[in-house]
């Protein structure tokens, strides 16, 4: 589930969602407590770098091809690409100040 700052990716999508600018894309699944803890963060993350960052979510569950791409295997799994490009990759629940560092470094 996204909200409306937030691209939802899938299988069919989610090279195309990747390929341009800064994305950072959290793996989830519905069913994973610290991946709904992990929500408002994201979310909160999303409307501070609007115009100069994009945040996406893929549901591990609706989109094997993707997780298993980039071998995710715990969730939540946050991966930040650039033009495409894997650049940083952080499993678990962190924090808003974590990953605001995380996307500036590569702004």
């Amino acid at each position: 589930m996204a909200s409306d700052i937030i691209k939802q990716l899938s299988d069919d999508n989610f090279e195309d969602g990747i390929s341009q600018g800064v994305v950072l894309v959290d793996f989830y699944a519905d069913w994973c407590g610290p991946c709904r803890m992990l929500t408002p963060i994201v979310e909160e993350l999303a409307q501070e770098m609007a115009g100069k960052a994009t945040v996406a979510k893929v549901d591990t569950d609706q989109s094997v091809n993707v997780a298993a791409k980039f071998e995710v295997t715990s969730i939540p799994t946050l991966i930040l690409f650039k033009d495409g490009q894997l650049v940083k990759r952080v499993v678990g629940l962190k924090d808003l100040d974590a990953l605001r560092k995380m996307v500036t470094e590569v702004l």
